[in-house]
């Protein structure tokens, strides 16, 4: 008997791999291209995508963690698998800093099983910050999103950003549109951009801690009531454990519906609801709700952009033999042989 989760991602594997993207795409900056591995490495784009189709397919909610994965990444320091460090390599990491704590476990497991899968196949010639950008668009492809190119050539960077540069460029749950406008921009991300990128909460799950001052003491009048008391009994406390969907349509499928929440007064966010509430985004979100097409061709545009921000190229970086730690800061100690035992081992499966 074929499970419905099975015949779910059976159908938006099908329905994707005709989607065609015809919105004008931003070209790869210096030391990137479209076609960067084709001689060192040409299958791998094929071993991720194949590997990833399984995954995702066991746990769909893998799909947002990797998504949202790349997005801690770009947003600090720029795409250099920074955030995928860990303490390891020389005091406090990423991962420490407050807005990624949440980030999933799973989610760097998986970025380090892709990397030993395409190592073993081409060599080390392909950087953990590719793999993250080529996981991330496939965890969108394979959830119903648009294909797209990745332009890929990126190095891995040399050092973690501080926990304040986290908090500096990542955006709050809590954020309004002002500050989310105004963060990006100093990315050179437009308001066009902001309000698709937003999107990626299509899909994925939120901790209640992340929302719940929407919720006590006063509701947040911009909150539709019956969804208001659902969430509450999801959360009801405001330090509540308990995790609830981004979008409460279409939670496991990457669309449009996101914005339709968003115009019955249903986002989850602060930094979500307010970018229908400001009239500088307010039009956005309607067309998005309105076109799935014209959001997916938006997003494509804003992935693109926002996987080239301050990439390392060339001799500036390196290719980690592990995502987890720089090559300089590797030690032959007993917590590493077991690491690297684990990491066999789940390769296997």
């Amino acid at each position: 008997m074929v499970s419905a989760t099975s015949s779910f991602l059976l159908l938006v594997l099908v329905s994707s791999s005709f989607f065609v993207i015809e919105a004008q795409i931003p070209a790869p900056v210096k030391g990137l291209s479209w076609s960067f591995y084709q001689t060192s490495c040409p299958q791998l784009e094929s071993i991720i995508r194949k590997r990833l189709e399984k995954q995702i397919k066991d746990d769909v909610g893998q799909a947002a963690g990797l998504l949202r994965l790349h997005f801690h990444d770009c947003f600090v320091q720029g795409c250099d698998s920074s955030v995928l460090l860990d303490g390891s390599a020389g005091g406090p990491s990423e991962q420490t800093a407050i807005p990624n704590l949440t980030l999933r476990k799973k989610s760097f497991k998986i970025i380090d099983d892709l990397r030993k899968r395409v190592h073993d196949a081409c060599g080390q010639v392909v950087s953990c910050s590719d793999i993250t950008a080529i996981a991330a668009r496939d965890s969108v492809v394979l959830t119903g999103g648009p294909n797209y190119n990745v332009p890929l050539g990126r190095k891995d960077g040399l050092n973690f950003a501080t926990e304040q540069a986290t908090l500096d460029n990542l955006v709050a749950p809590f954020a309004n549109t002002t500050v989310v406008l105004s963060r990006l921009a100093t990315k050179g991300l437009d308001a066009t951009d902001a309000v698709a990128l937003s999107g990626a909460h299509t899909i994925g799950i939120s901790h209640c801690t992340s929302f719940t001052d929407r919720l006590f003491p006063n509701q947040d009048p911009t909150m539709d009531q019956t969804f208001a008391n659902n969430l509450k009994t999801s959360c009801p406390t405001a330090n509540s454990n308990n995790t609830v969907d981004m979008d409460i349509r279409t939670p496991n499928l990457f669309d449009n519906k996101y914005y339709v929440d968003l115009m019955n007064r249903q986002g989850l966010f602060t930094s979500d609801q307010d970018l229908f509430t400001d009239r500088r985004t307010r039009g956005i979100v309607e067309s998005f709700a309105k076109n799935q097409s014209l959001f997916f061709d938006k997003f494509v545009i804003g992935m693109i952009k926002m996987g080239q921000l301050n990439v390392v190229t060339g001799g500036n970086g390196e290719i980690r033999t592990r995502c987890d730690r720089r090559n300089k800061d590797k030690k032959v100690d007993i917590a590493t042989v077991v690491e690297d035992v684990e990491e066999t081992f789940s390769a296997l499966f």
